[in-house]
């Protein structure tokens, strides 16, 4: 029971699925883990159809030198309002901060800077997976003071 609770905390799967993970690995919970985010990059491309019409804003300050505003969407209010998902959101406003991508596109590509290795697409997969929700990053704007082009 002890693996399921670290386990589950640390990957955001559903007890049972957790349970199925750990069964397959013979008890081994690093490759029960990577089991689990194998299962929710399949779950995030099954999900990449799926209309997004609810979401949040969310917007970063840095050092009142940059500002960015972010809008990630996602299928329900339901999801819209769940801790992890606004944490995603905010993840996704201080990368832009950091970033030089000038399109969604651009940043998808990127290398977390807080996660080298890791690119934004696979952060935004692994979030599908866990939330069990269709999430796109729309769009966002930079403001970079004393520049007057503002990054889209």
């Amino acid at each position: 029971m002890e693996k399921i609770k670290v386990l589950r905390e640390k990957t955001g799967a559903g007890v049972m699925d957790v349970k199925r993970a750990l069964d397959e690995a013979k008890g081994d919970e690093k490759k029960a883990e990577e089991i689990l985010k194998a299962r929710g990059l399949e779950i995030a491309d099954k999900k990449s159809q799926r209309e997004t019409a609810n979401g949040l804003i969310d917007s970063y300050i840095h050092l009142g030198k940059i500002g960015v505003l972010v809008e990630v969407s996602c299928e329900t209010d339901f999801v819209a309002r769940n801790d992890e998902f606004k944490k995603f959101v905010h993840e996704i406003a201080l990368q832009v901060a950091q970033s030089q991508a000038k399109n969604v596109d651009e940043l998808l590509k990127e290398e977390l800077f807080k996660e080298p290795g890791k690119t934004v697409e696979n952060m935004l997969k692994e979030t599908i997976g866990k939330i069990g929700e269709n999430i796109k990053i729309k769009r966002f704007v930079k403001f970079v003071l004393s520049e007057s082009t503002i990054v889209c």
